[in-house]
Parts: C-alpha cells; sequence; structure tokens
C-alpha cells in the first residue's frame, strides 16, 4: 500500500522545476546518511535553487574554477557534485581542485572520462568525498578505475547508456552506478531498470521556462 504523503508548497514556489516522479523508482546511491535519486545537471544558480532534485551534479565544459565551485555549493541547499576537470584540465591541478570542492562543501566530485587512472589514485589520497568517474564506452577498463579509487560510475552514453550499465552491473553487481536517463520517463525508467541507482536529469533553462511565461502574459493581454 502506497503511503501517503503531506506536501506543503508556498505561494511564491509553485512554479518550481520538478523532476520526473519516476525517478523515485531507482534505489538510490547513500552518501553520507543521504538518500540520492535524482541530481540535476546544471550550474545556473536560479535553477539550482527553484529544483526538487536530490542532488546537483555541476559539470560544465570549461576549466573548472574555485569561485564558480564556491557559487554552487552556496547557492545549493541539496547535496552537490562538482566537476574537477580531467580532460583539459589534468594533473595535479585536478587533485587540488578536487580538494578545494571538500572544503567548500561539495558532497562528491566528477572527473571527465579521460582522466588517468593515476589522477584517480592521488584523488584517492588526498581526499575524503566520493570520486565519480564518467563513462562514455564499453570498453573502459573498470576494474582499473574501481583499483584506482573509483567510487561511483557517471554513464554518459548517449543510445549506449543502457548497454554500459549492463556490463558494469554484470561485471560488478554492488558499484555505485549514476546514469542520465534521456529525454522522457520511458528512457529514464530503461536506464534504472538496466541497473542505475541514480539518474541525472536535465532541466529546462531560465530563456525555455521564460518563453512559457511569456507567451502566457502576451496571451492575457
Amino acid at each position: 500500500m502506497k503511503k501517503f504523503i503531506p506536501e506543503i508548497r508556498g505561494l511564491l514556489r509553485r512554479h518550481m522545476i520538478e523532476v520526473p516522479e519516476c525517478i523515485q523508482e531507482a534505489s538510490g546511491i547513500r552518501i553520507f546518511g543521504k538518500r540520492i535519486r535524482s541530481l540535476a545537471f546544471t550550474t545556473d544558480v536560479a535553477v539550482i535553487k527553484n529544483i526538487n532534485a536530490d542532488a546537483i551534479i555541476a559539470v560544465y565544459p570549461f576549466t573548472p574554477q574555485p569561485a564558480i565551485t564556491q557559487a554552487i555549493t552556496i547557492a545549493a541547499d541539496v547535496p552537490v557534485f562538482c566537476g574537477v576537470g580531467g580532460g583539459v584540465t589534468t594533473g595535479s591541478r585536478v587533485v587540488n581542485l578536487a580538494l578545494d570542492a571538500e572544503f567548500k562543501g561539495a558532497i562528491g566530485v566528477v572527473v571527465n572520462a579521460p582522466t588517468p587512472n593515476e589522477t584517480i589514485r592521488a584523488m584517492k589520497e588526498t581526499i575524503d568525498i566520493p570520486i565519480v568517474v564518467t563513462v562514455v564506452s564499453e570498453s573502459t577498463d573498470f576494474q582499473g578505475r574501481i583499483e584506482a579509487g573509483t567510487s561511483i560510475f557517471n554513464v554518459s552514453g548517449a543510445s549506449k547508456t543502457v548497454d554500459i550499465i549492463k556490463k558494469i552491473r554484470d561485471l560488478f553487481p554492488q558499484v555505485p552506478i549514476i546514469a542520465t536517463g534521456g529525454p522522457n520517463e520511458k528512457t529514464i525508467m530503461a536506464t534504472i531498470e538496466a541497473g542505475a541507482n541514480a539518474v541525472t536529469y536535465t532541466p529546462p533553462t531560465p530563456a525555455e521556462l521564460f518563453r512559457v511565461i511569456m507567451d502566457k502574459y502576451r496571451a492575457e493581454l
């Protein structure tokens, strides 16, 4: 029997972004006592303050900067996973950025797929928060990644995402997996059924949300 959950909504926050309800079907990953099923893939602080995701995954296509990490961790009311490079940004700089992210309150750090195992190993020796390693291919050396210190796999394989999750799950039944859910509930459920413990959701941009609001305003005039 499904439990009744009382819900309270404020007048000013009724327009908040809600992640798809089906993500609640995921098992979640418990990190430092917090159970995380949904992660919003965004660095927009306005979106971060107005979305009901369990956590934020703040990865962006620029060199990671402590000022960005600080802004996001201050704005967020939920745990934050911060991108610290591993692609263009390499070596000791990645380790230093990871340590800075931990000091600023991040619950975990995310590195890109090209990150060498040596860098992951150095991070593991330096920080005490989970290291999330992005996976984009089935040919990844998953065993080597785990031995280097990977805490969680972050699968982002586009159309191959489900296949990659299944391969990881066959090899390592207990390893935590975060994965992109895709564009709709059907693709999200496929990701969960393949074995993902948590799902990343890409929310609409402020420009897309404003378009809907402005169309409504124009229709009322």
